[in-house]
């Protein structure tokens, strides 16, 4: 039995497949995951990520041991309940974990990393703040909801007080509030709008029952994965990891290699690989031939070499099979992905997929 969240029992009550990931017991579907997925495209769905660690870090020199943390630069923090999304590199520039960091005060920042990485996460951010003197506090108090799609966050303001519900529906993309007790981010993972939900953990299924009868779907992390795929986000220990940087991630607009005087971890080896040049690249996959398209398939690139698919699965939005693949920064528009030894025609295309509900990929027969 792995580790559960405050929302295990109602999961469990409401029929919900149980899976482990990341260590945690976890739901991956209540019905159908395609319909899970198109609640949240069309209406309103919610998930329990309440296995992600959400972390305090307090301190007179909090902001510059994050400018030393992370590679994404928390200098451009500067209103109070605003995120910025980053890696967390080792010396090497390969990704620790991909995290979300918020600015609440000069003294007060709040991080929310992956389930996954959770143990080494806190370890390698508490044994580098010490020098700084930052204090580090697992918030395992809280519990988290993300709520998506179109409708939730008319929906979710119901949550709270009358009073709070403007403020809530104030705030701009990417920046949190305290609200009555809970902390309400217009964050998610899903391409589409919403909210996620910081909460004391004996607030979670209350709330949970509540957003079901206001028609909000329970959703499991199946949904989550494909609709997040659809996004052109990554996931971490497929798409990005330890031995992979961001540059070869799609993920080079999180870095701030400015201003220079930054010596954040693992700085010079991305600089160097810069200067180089990356030699590969992370590219969206659309299968042109009748497949389905997993991780760790082969693609072939012409002459120029192979990669491998880092992600893939069918697209209940496009009803095609797309892919998140790692190639040679000189693969072309089309590549061919071996799938049970055959080699399959896909086109290559520049993320996402699918945002706000509508398709950016164009598909043909």
């Amino acid at each position: 039995m792995g580790r559960q969240t405050p929302l295990y029992k109602l999961h469990q009550e409401l029929g919900a497949r149980i899976v482990d990931f990341g260590g945690w017991d976890m739901p991956v579907q209540y019905s159908s995951q395609i319909g899970e997925h198109h609640a949240v495209r069309r209406a309103a769905g919610m998930f329990d990520v309440s296995h992600m660690c959400v972390v305090d870090l307090e301190g007179a020199r909090v902001r510059a041991f994050l400018q030393h943390l992370l590679a994404n630069d928390v200098a451009k923090l500067k209103i109070p309940g605003k995120a910025l999304y980053t890696c967390m590199l080792n010396e090497q520039g390969g990704v620790l974990d991909d995290l979300i960091v918020y600015f609440l005060s000069d003294s007060w920042f709040r991080a929310v990393v992956n389930a996954g990485t959770r143990d080494k996460d806190l370890a390698w951010i508490r044994s580098q703040a010490v020098s700084f003197n930052v204090e580090v506090t697992e918030r395992d108090d809280l519990a988290m909801i993300a709520v998506q799609g179109p409708e939730a966050r008319a929906k979710a303001v119901q949550l709270l007080k009358p009073a709070d519900a403007p403020a809530a529906l104030a705030l701009e993309p990417f920046v949190g509030r305290e609200l009555g007790g809970w902390f309400v981010a217009r964050t998610g993972y899903t391409g589409e709008d919403g909210f996620e939900i910081m909460m004391p953990a004996k607030d979670a299924v209350p709330a949970w029952r509540k957003l079901n009868e206001l028609g909000v779907a329970s959703c499991g992390l199946g949904a989550r994965d494909t609709l997040r795929l659809e996004a052109g986000m990554n996931l971490y220990g497929n798409d990005m990891d330890e031995n992979t940087n961001p540059f070869e991630s799609g993920l080079a607009w999180t870095v701030a290699m400015e201003p220079q005087e930054r010596a954040f971890i693992g700085r010079a080896a991305l600089a160097a690989i810069r200067k180089s040049g990356s030699p590969k690249k992370l590219v969206g996959l659309l299968l042109e031939d009748r497949g389905v398209l997993r991780s760790h398939q082969r693609v072939v690139a012409g002459t120029v070499g192979e990669g491998e698919t880092t992600s893939g699965s069918f697209s209940p939005t496009l009803e095609r099979s797309i892919a998140l693949a790692r190639v040679p920064a000189g693969a072309g528009d089309q590549v061919q992905v071996d799938i049970r030894g055959k080699l399959l025609n896909a086109r290559v295309v520049k993320p996402p997929f699918v945002r706000n509900g509508k398709a950016l990929i164009g598909v043909t027969p």
